[in-house]
C-alpha cells in the first residue's frame, strides 16, 4: 500500500502539468487569434518570415519575367532543339538551380501575329494551375525575343507514341493519358473562374513527363470566354483541319464543344495508333472514325478491336473509348457531351447508351446535299436539313441519354 501512494501522486502531478500545459497553449493560440483581429503585431521575426514565405510563394506562382541574356544560357544560346512548328522552335533549357525548361521561340509573319499568340498564352494559362495542364514558368519579351518558358516535359508529345515508331506504349497507359487529358480541358471548360477554349486539341499539344502523365500545352489559339456567352464568333478559323469542329472551319458561332470534338477525334487516333486519314496504309482509303462508325453500327465490335491489335484484357476500355469518342464527335454540338461527363465514362464511372445517332451521316455518299449546321438565334441550337427528315434525330436544347438518364449540358 506504501508503495501506491508515490504512483498516485506522481499521475496527479503528471495529470496537473498536462491540464497548465494545455492552459498554456489556448491562451496562446486565442492571444495569436486575439492579435490577428485586432491588428497588434506578432513577435516582429515570425511575422517576418511568414511574409518572406507568403511573398516568395506567391512571386513562384505567377509567370516571371526574363532577360533575353538569361535565356540564352539557359539553352546554350538555343542549342538543344526540341521541336518546330508554323509557331517557331522549341529548345531545352536549364536554369542556375536545376530546374528543366522547355523555351518556346515565337516566330511567325508579323509582330501583331507574334503579340497574339503571345497575349492567348499568357492571359490563359499563364493564370491557371491544373496537373493536366503545362506550367508556363514565365516570358521574355523583348525586341529581338519574344519566348516563353515552360516546364520541361521529357517525353515530349503524344503524336511520336501514337504514329511513330516509338509505338510502345501499353492501352492502359493511353487510357490514363485519354482520362488525363480529358480532366485538363474540363478544367478550362468547368472550373476556371473564366472559361477556357483551348482550339487546338491534338496529340502534338498533348504533353507528357518522364513518367507519361499528360499536360495539355500551347494554348496559342486559346480564347477567354464569359460563361453567360454561350456562343462566340470569330473571324478567323481556328485549330487543326482533320481535328477542328464543322462550325469551326464554316464559320458558325461556336462553343466550348469544338474542344469536345476536338478530343473525340484524338480518341479515335488513340483506338487506331494511327493518324484519322492515312494513305500510307494499304486497303484503307476510307477515314478512320467513319470506318468505325460503320462496325460499329451493326455490332462489329470485334472487327475493330482485331483491326487495331486490341488485347483481349483491354476490351472493356477500348469499347468504352469508341462510344466517348462517337458521343464527342456528334455533328450538332448540343448533342456533344461536357468534358466533366466524358472524365466520368472514360473512368467508367457511369454506364455509356449508345450512340445511335451517326456523327458523320452530313459526309455519306448516300446522304443527298449534306449541309452545315443552322444556327438558330431565337433559341440558341443548331438544325440542319440532313435531320430534319427524322424528326427524332434533331437535337435541339440538351439532349439526354434517356437509357441511363444522364443530361448532357450544353453550356
Amino acid at each position: 500500500m506504501s508503495e501506491f501512494y508515490p504512483a498516485v501522486a506522481i499521475a496527479v502531478v503528471l495529470n496537473y502539468a498536462g491540464v497548465i500545459l494545455v492552459g498554456i497553449v489556448v491562451r496562446v493560440v486565442k492571444e495569436f487569434d486575439k492579435r490577428s483581429q485586432t491588428g497588434s503585431p506578432l513577435n516582429p521575426d515570425v511575422q517576418t518570415l511568414t511574409m518572406d514565405k507568403f511573398l516568395d510563394d506567391i512571386e513562384r506562382e505567377k509567370p516571371s519575367r526574363f532577360t533575353s541574356q538569361l535565356l540564352r544560357i539557359a539553352t546554350d544560346n538555343f542549342t538543344h532543339l526540341l521541336g518546330q512548328g508554323g509557331f517557331g522552335a522549341v529548345y531545352k533549357g536549364i536554369f542556375s538551380n536545376g530546374t528543366l525548361v522547355a523555351v518556346k521561340v515565337l516566330n511567325g509573319s508579323s509582330d501583331k501575329r507574334i503579340e497574339e499568340q503571345f497575349m492567348a498564352e499568357v492571359s490563359t494559362i499563364g493564370r491557371i494551375h491544373h496537373f493536366n495542364l503545362v506550367r508556363l514558368h514565365g516570358f521574355c519579351f523583348e525586341k529581338h525575343l519574344r519566348a516563353l518558358v515552360y516546364e520541361y516535359m521529357g517525353n515530349g508529345s503524344l503524336d511520336k507514341f501514337l504514329f511513330h515508331s516509338n509505338k510502345d506504349l501499353g492501352f492502359e497507359k493511353l487510357h490514363e493519358i485519354a482520362v488525363g487529358t480529358a480532366r485538363g480541358i474540363a478544367y478550362l471548360h468547368e472550373e476556371c473562374q473564366q472559361r477556357i477554349v483551348h482550339y487546338d486539341i491534338k496529340p502534338e499539344n498533348i504533353l507528357l513527363d518522364e513518367n507519361f502523365f499528360p499536360k495539355v500545352a500551347d494554348f496559342g489559339l486559346a480564347k477567354l470566354c464569359n460563361r453567360e456567352n454561350t456562343h462566340i464568333t470569330m473571324t478567323g478559323g481556328r485549330g487543326t483541319p482533320g481535328y477542328a469542329a464543322p462550325e469551326v472551319w464554316m464559320r458558325f458561332p461556336m462553343t466550348h464543344k469544338c474542344d469536345v470534338y476536338s478530343f473525340g477525334m484524338l480518341l479515335f487516333e488513340i483506338i487506331g495508333r494511327r493518324r484519322n486519314l492515312d494513305i500510307n496504309i494499304q486497303d484503307s482509303q476510307d477515314w478512320f472514325p467513319r470506318w468505325v462508325w460503320k462496325k460499329f453500327e451493326p455490332g462489329e465490335l470485334g472487327e475493330i478491336m482485331a483491326v487495331c491489335g486490341i488485347e483481349e484484357k483491354d476490351k472493356e476500355r477500348a469499347e468504352r473509348i469508341v462510344k466517348v469518342a462517337l458521343w464527342c464527335v456528334q455533328y450538332m454540338p448540343e448533342a456533344r457531351p461536357s468534358m466533366s461527363f466524358v472524365v466520368k465514362m472514360l473512368e467508367g464511372a457511369i454506364e455509356i447508351s449508345r450512340p445511335s445517332t451517326n456523327p458523320f451521316q452530313h459526309l455519306m455518299s448516300d446522304t443527298p446535299n449534306p449541309t452545315a449546321p443552322v444556327y438558330d438565334t431565337s433559341n440558341g441550337t443548331y438544325s440542319t436539313s440532313a435531320y430534319d427528315s427524322d424528326p427524332s434525330q434533331t437535337v435541339t436544347g440538351t439532349p439526354i441519354m434517356k437509357n441511363h438518364e444522364i443530361e448532357i449540358a450544353s453550356t
